[in-house]
């Protein structure tokens, strides 16, 4: 796949997506969409999203005996950095949903086939770049109020944070911080991989639109933000153990929200399948492991 694909699609001369202006109604309602298409796909969304607590419960576990404890919240709280990426399969299953097509488990992978998967894939090593800048920076700011000297118990770094000036103003300039890197996740994914899926336009367009999108609605997009700050945090507190309920509900909404937000296609693409591998063999064992096999 060429780079001018990735960043363009498969034509730079094909007319730029068109957003719309949405209300806080139109959030509603691709929040109750989102929880409609949950209930009607809940067994592999769950399957899709308990990998999201499970990860965050052994990365905090990882923090927990070493020097890197003071990273353990914004480890947590940088998962919604990643969220639109880890979404990716929800999206999927959402559109083939709205299209009337089989929607069950195994086409979640079906992004997989999809003309756009450079750009996806190029836009989720954005959002994991972000990431790790975050988790520098948060680390960078805990050294400077405390210093290079690590907790020495989980007990000691809570009285650290909650009860000294040091500790408050950590919290302030660090939540104002995460704030600055939230808004700018939410302004370059609000609608990008759900448009990627929808259409094969190229990273740099679904950047774009994505921006548009979030200049023509500041004040409803950023409630949006709130709503998924909200819910991640509450889905978060007991162990991350309502990820796999918040996750699927907002991955769902945001599909909605990109229809909502951005006008249809005058000229869809047809629907991506998997190539047709043909039948199988033993006698083709071991040469059909590889890739130059047809």
């Amino acid at each position: 796949m060429s780079y001018s694909h990735i960043l363009v699609g498969a034509s730079s001369n094909a007319a730029r997506p068109a957003v719309r202006r949405i209300a806080p109604s139109d959030l509603v309602q691709a929040l109750a969409r989102g929880l409609d298409d949950f209930a009607a796909m809940p067994s592999h969304a769950v399957f899709l999203c308990v990998v999201y607590p499970l990860i965050g419960l052994f990365l905090i576990a990882m923090t927990l005996g070493h020097a890197m404890l003071p990273l353990a919240f914004p480890i947590a709280a940088g998962f919604a950095l990643v969220g639109p990426f880890a979404a990716i399969g929800l999206y999927e299953l959402s559109r083939r949903r709205e299209a009337g097509l089989d929607s069950s488990s195994q086409h979640a992978f079906d992004v997989l086939y999809s003309p756009s998967l450079g750009a996806i894939v190029a836009l989720g090593i954005l959002l994991m770049a972000l990431f790790l800048i975050w988790l520098a920076v948060a680390q960078a700011i805990y050294v400077a109020f405390f210093g290079y000297h690590a907790p020495a118990s989980i007990g000691q770094f809570a009285r650290d944070v909650f009860t000294t000036r040091a500790g408050w103003n950590l919290i302030i300039v660090g939540t104002g911080i995460g704030f600055v890197f939230a808004a700018v996740v939410l302004t370059v994914s609000a609608v990008s991989f759900p448009l990627l899926l929808d259409r094969d336009v190229g990273a740099a367009v679904a950047l774009a639109t994505s921006i548009r999108v979030v200049a023509a609605n500041p004040a409803t997009m950023a409630l949006w933000g709130l709503i998924v700050a909200v819910l991640l945090a509450a889905g978060s507190l007991p162990l991350f153990l309502g990820l796999p309920v918040v996750m699927p509900v907002l991955g769902h909404a945001t599909w909605h929200l990109y229809r909502r937000a951005v006008e249809p296609d005058p000229n869809p693409h047809p629907d991506y399948r998997p190539r047709d591998r043909g039948r199988r063999y033993a006698a083709d064992f071991p040469a059909a492991l590889f890739p130059t096999r047809r």
